[in-house]
């Protein structure tokens, strides 16, 4: 089916090594199994299904992968091919927060504390890649002024500071001069 689709090379993003990209081939087909229908004497008769994309990678190293996609029919190519390629940035960000943060530490036993842990880990997070962006000069040319919030009462326990001192795969934060 992709053999004679239009194999365009696509690139999603700038990598330490330069721009990222591989060659992607898309098309539209129709799932098979839709919504089950009764025609009749003949029992239970499923109809088309939904329209979705099919798509096909072709990476320098020679691997194929392929993949299925409900994005709207008229999503570009590139964009599709963005939407596949920040599943990485998304296991990364998962890795961070359970190795540096402590994400994978909550041993409670209600929602509501399991709640919590992954809202403070994530506003944890976002802080730090703020940090690290603005260290990195990343950050926005404009930004708006930030909103006052009222000082946290509670500290971090030990161990989420000591993780996350621990064998950071991103650059380290810059040192506070007032401690």
């Amino acid at each position: 089916m992709l053999e004679k689709a239009q194999w365009r090379t696509v690139s999603w993003r700038r990598g330490t090594k330069g721009r990222l990209s591989a060659r992607f081939a898309a098309v539209r087909v129709r799932v098979a199994d839709g919504p089950p229908q009764r025609i009749r004497d003949m029992g239970a008769q499923h109809l088309p299904g939904e329209e979705v994309w099919v798509i096909g990678e072709h990476r320098s190293t020679g691997e194929r992968k392929y993949y299925l996609s409900n994005l709207p029919a008229d999503t570009p190519l590139k964009q599709i091919a963005g939407a596949i390629k920040a599943r990485w940035v998304c296991e990364q960000a998962h890795q961070q927060l359970k190795e540096e943060l402590g994400l994978d530490h909550f041993e409670g036993r209600s929602w509501t504390g399991l709640h919590r842990h992954a809202l403070m880990t994530m506003i944890a997070y976002a802080f730090l890649q703020s940090r690290r962006l603005k260290q990195a000069g990343g950050g926005k040319k404009n930004p708006r002024p930030a909103a006052p919030t009222e000082p946290t009462r509670r500290q971090a326990s030990h161990h989420h500071r000591a993780r996350a001192a621990a064998a950071n795969p991103l650059s380290p934060l810059p040192q506070n001069p007032l401690r």
